[in-house]
């Protein structure tokens, strides 16, 4: 075997171990690479574990949202227009944070389906606008977005 075949094998060699690994990692992880569960995906896929960490995403849905007298305790509702889940949330919550908007919880799935967050992510869609400028357009009756509160 010549030097130049040698030096091709140990490449070949090195790329085929490390498509190994990177092949074993990415299956290890399968399951945590997915961003966010939605409310279906809670309740149609039974396999999800109380005991890990998940993210469920969706919209709050209205007239959910109830705050506690403490001010730091929530519970509210997050759909997918199909499936909604019950959040119970300990904490401040996030100024974009309302009913009708998007929103992202990370924590644990409970017994009896309902999810305890201990971080509530609120985002916006590619629609948003700062309310002043919404005011504005609300006044001149060109707003046609959903209600700011």
């Amino acid at each position: 075997m010549t030097r130049k075949r040698r030096r091709l094998m140990i490449v070949v060699l090195g790329g085929l171990v490390l498509a190994t690994a990177a092949a074993l990692v990415l299956t290890a992880f399968e399951d945590n690479i997915v961003f966010f569960h939605s409310p279906t995906d809670i309740a149609t896929n039974k396999e999800l574990s109380i005991d890990r960490r998940l993210r469920v995403g969706g919209l709050v849905k209205p007239e959910t949202w109830k705050k506690a007298p403490d001010g730091l305790t929530h519970n509210f509702a997050v759909t997918d227009m199909t499936h909604e889940v019950k959040v119970a949330y300990k904490g401040i919550m996030p100024d974009l944070f309302r009913e009708g908007q998007g929103v992202v919880v990370e924590g644990r799935l409970l017994p009896d389906g309902s999810f305890r967050a201990d971080e509530v992510l609120a985002k916006h869609d590619e629609n948003y606008m700062p309310p002043e400028v919404a005011e504005a357009l609300r006044k001149s009756g060109k707003w046609k977005g959903g209600a700011d509160k």
